[in-house]
């Protein structure tokens, strides 16, 4: 068996930003350390800046932020705000706007359909 720690140490990250059609506001820089990627499941670590765009989520997302103030408003404008300590898991079919409000970083474990 082999253990994985939750840690970004020694581990490349990948930058990059959100598509620009997709930019609500700001300039979001998201920053991934990726710690496994295998038979449909990924997780690691996720930081992003602030900003706003648009997601729409075909996979499972299991989320703990560990610093950061973000907020999710699905379609309807319902509004969900997350801050450090906060976990929380996005179904497949959501879809809104994911709005940085101060930096994030996550934990993240997503599988896909």
């Amino acid at each position: 068996m082999t253990l994985i720690s939750l840690t970004s140490d020694g581990i490349t990250p990948d930058v990059s930003r959100p598509d620009p059609s997709k930019v609500v506001a700001g300039d979001p820089v998201h920053t991934a350390w990726n710690l496994e990627d295998q038979d449909g499941l990924y997780c690691g670590l996720w930081h992003s800046t602030e900003g706003a765009w648009r997601v729409a989520y075909e996979e499972w997302e299991y989320c703990h932020l560990r610093e950061g103030v973000s907020v999710l408003t699905d379609e309807k404008g319902h509004a969900t705000t997350y801050r450090a300590g906060d976990s929380f898991i996005i179904r497949p079919g959501f879809a809104g706007i994911w709005t940085v409000i101060e930096p994030t970083l996550k934990d993240y474990v997503i599988l896909l359909r």
